[in-house]
């Protein structure tokens, strides 16, 4: 099992599973997080912290999709391992329905950021 972050971090980012990651698997796009699945040691301690539960187990339905998801942008992205600054209006778009729409694809790098 490992831990996968959904589309519910898309346009949110809040970034509170960072800081509780004891092994740094957090990868960061321009508006979400990934786990790379290949580090994660399923300790899941990043689950509850994340306020819009984007975070599940590989073993929750509709999980398994985004195991390929994570591993491919983890691949891509540059990794994070502090809490950067939550996007402002990340609680405008917290319960947004469908934000894989929205889903920009480019790394944090892109904008010259963390």
């Amino acid at each position: 099992m490992t831990y996968i972050v959904n589309e519910k971090c898309i346009k949110c980012k809040y970034q509170d599973c960072i800081e509780v990651c004891p092994v740094d698997c957090f990868y960061e796009g321009m508006d979400m997080l990934v786990i790379h699945p290949e580090e994660c040691i399923d300790c899941g301690v990043c689950e509850p912290e994340c306020p819009v539960e984007a975070i599940v187990p590989d073993t929750e339905p509709g999980a398994k999709k985004w195991i390929a998801f994570n591993l491919h942008y983890a691949q891509e992205w540059p990794n994070i391992t502090a809490k950067g600054e939550v996007p402002a209006d990340a609680d405008r778009h917290k319960d947004t329905p469908e934000k894989l729409k929205k889903f920009m694809p480019e790394g944090a790098d892109a904008l010259g950021g963390d």
